[in-house]
């Protein structure tokens, strides 16, 4: 009876440890998670071109959706242009984020978030400022680290539906 308890003793330390170790994992990929996003949104207020690359899985399959219906940019070619087009026109750029959501999958090698921002800039020489954009995307997993698979920002629309009982 005592090496039963002893063998149920060891297999519980043994499984409380590994549970540690993954939650560990899974608090170390979401900071890295977190730093790259972060990392993202500087090299934009930067209009730094190199360090929004390394954001991005060069890939033709990748996506980005604007909030114009024409900003379907479908492959790194057409985000990159993007980018540049908008560079040409905007300035100054302060992004702030907020209500950020980060998840992981179960196997680690695909997460996905929300959140909100307030992208502020300068166009024509007059400040511009959207608040509560949202900013959805998919991040993968690969050898150089996470990179942006699919991207996708929408202005919330201010529609008043009213109360339910006033449209009977």
């Amino acid at each position: 009876m005592k090496k039963l308890y002893t063998v149920l003793f060891l297999l519980s330390a043994f499984f409380a440890c590994t549970d540690c170790d993954q939650q560990k994992s899974e608090k170390e990929e979401l900071a890295s998670i977190q730093k790259m996003l972060n990392q993202y949104f500087t090299a934009i207020e930067k209009e730094d071109y190199q360090l929004i690359e390394q954001s991005w899985k060069k890939s033709d399959s990748i996506v980005m959706l604007g909030t114009n219906s024409l900003d379907n940019l479908v492959g790194w070619e057409r985000i990159k242009n993007a980018y540049r087009d908008q560079f040409a026109l905007v300035s100054d750029f302060y992004i702030s984020i907020s209500d950020q959501c980060i998840r992981v999958n179960s196997t680690g090698n695909t997460a996905w978030f929300s959140q909100l921002m307030n992208y502020n800039f300068i166009v024509g020489g007059v400040a511009q400022s959207y608040d509560g954009l949202r900013f959805t995307g998919v991040l993968e997993k690969c050898e150089e680290g996470w990179k942006l698979v699919q991207g996708h920002l929408s202005v919330p629309a201010n529609v008043d539906i009213g109360d339910k009982s006033e449209r009977q």
